[in-house]
């Protein structure tokens, strides 16, 4: 599956990944080293943008009221929190069916979602994280408000926050993914400069 989100971060362009790397022919090299790769497209992002615009600007609609909830600590939450919802239940149902879920992104936002569909699946998985950046902000602590150094911070155990109360990620806070956590000592970081 792929996740073209853009919305995680200030710049253009981060959504073109996915079908970058497909035109880069990335399924026939993991092909060639004997994988099994099922291309299954892109996740439906347009669809949360437009269902997002109509909330707040159609007249004859009461918006949500996540819709009244966006917050400057935590810039487009409504559109990655639902994305990252949509991308947790992608990891999920590829891992109930018993095929390794590989997200191409997108920025790096989307890793709520794969980390939590992930954790639901296998809650005692460990993490390796390769990246420059730890990703551990939480809109308190994020100068920036940018969710793309959020998605270890919202769903590491023990943090002062509740994701749930973030506009667009109410989900985390559903039955089913209330507990959904990452235990510190479940995580390794490559290339934290």
């Amino acid at each position: 599956r792929s996740a073209p989100m853009t919305f995680g971060q200030p710049y253009v362009g981060t959504d073109h990944g996915p079908r970058l790397l497909r035109e880069a022919n990335l399924a026939d090299h993991l092909t060639s080293i004997g994988w099994r790769v099922d291309d299954i497209g892109d996740l439906d992002f347009k669809s949360i943008e437009t269902e997002i615009n109509h909330e707040n600007n159609n007249p004859n609609t009461i918006p949500s009221p996540s819709s009244f909830r966006e917050s400057p600590d935590a810039k487009n939450s409504l559109i990655v929190g639902r994305g990252c919802e949509m991308v947790a239940h992608a990891v999920l149902e590829a891992i109930h069916e018993q095929r390794f879920p590989l997200i191409l992104g997108g920025d790096h936002s989307i890793g709520v979602g794969s980390l939590a569909g992930l954790l639901k699946a296998r809650p005692n998985t460990g993490i390796i994280w390769v990246d420059a950046h730890a990703d551990l902000n939480t809109p308190k602590l994020s100068e920036s408000g940018n969710m793309h150094g959020m998605p270890v911070g919202l769903l590491m155990k023990d943090m002062d926050l509740d994701p749930s109360k973030i506009a667009g990620f109410e989900w985390l806070g559903s039955p089913e993914m209330k507990n959904v956590r990452l235990d510190p000592d479940s995580i390794v970081y490559i290339g934290l400069r």
